[in-house]
């Protein structure tokens, strides 16, 4: 039995959902790419997603195009260095912030880089979200601040460096700047991602209050963390995937 089946199995979770089509990383790629910019999350042409292959090179979302509109032919080849190996697009200035990490960290299968409106306003405040409320117990010791604005992350020294800052984090603040997240698979990253601009959100408007949070006891994280981090993921994975390919079934092509 899996971790998936025994979190279901001890919880009361559904034992079965509705079956998803098999999909190919490319188009799990171009499908996350849709799914964030449909919630919000994606600025324009700022942001990027990267996802390893196991040929050492690595998936990654095109420069210029917008999330909104891309499809699974539009998804680049970049080598460990950031340079073009397949497809007709560029690839961002600040492929850095992907290949540095990546190479410093075997769990970070998967990167997603943007600037969600509530995520890059508490970066304007250099504030790290706190786990006030059970869905941010996804992102338990899984939180950093990158406290310092160091322009644009364009080189591989930049991306070094920030690197030594973060750790192990999986949900990272950019000072200044944007977010920076991390997954084990595209599914897990995709719903982090999704999940950590809801956290900022609430984080904020709680803050707005002017009452002080109060934050989910650490005895009552792990459990939480647990099943938000598999069961959830599925769930939540597999409903933006049908409801995606109902209406922008272009996008795996």
């Amino acid at each position: 039995m899996g971790k998936l089946e025994e979190a279901i199995e001890g919880s009361g979770f559904p034992k079965a959902m509705p079956s998803l089509p098999d999909l190919d990383l490319r188009q799990k790629v171009a499908c996350s790419a849709r799914i964030l910019a449909n919630t919000g999350y994606a600025l324009d042409v700022a942001g990027h997603i990267t996802a390893m292959r196991p040929d050492g090179n690595m998936w990654c979302t095109p420069y210029g195009v917008w999330w909104r509109e891309i499809t699974a032919s539009d998804i680049i080849v970049i080598d460990p260095e950031g340079q073009v190996l397949e497809g007709k697009w560029d690839v961002t200035p600040a492929i850095y912030i992907h290949t540095e990490v990546h190479k410093a960290r075997p769990d970070a299968e998967v990167i997603i880089h943007n600037h969600p409106y509530y995520g890059s306003l508490l970066s304007t405040l250099h504030y790290e979200p706190k786990i006030i409320d059970q869905q941010a117990c996804m992102f338990d010791d899984d939180i950093a601040l990158f406290d310092e604005y160091t322009g644009g992350v364009d080189d591989a020294s930049g991306g070094e460096y920030l690197v030594s800052k973060i750790g192990k984090a999986k949900a990272i603040v950019l000072a200044n700047h944007g977010i920076l997240i991390t997954g084990e698979d595209i599914e897990i990253a995709t719903c982090r991602a999704t999940n950590f601009e809801r956290t900022c959100r609430l984080n904020y408007d709680a803050l707005k209050t002017g009452i002080k949070p109060v934050e989910v006891p650490k005895e009552h994280r792990g459990i939480l963390k647990k099943s938000l981090s598999t069961f959830s993921v599925e769930y939540y994975w597999g409903g933006e995937i049908r409801e995606l390919l109902k209406t922008s079934p272009e996008v795996v092509s």
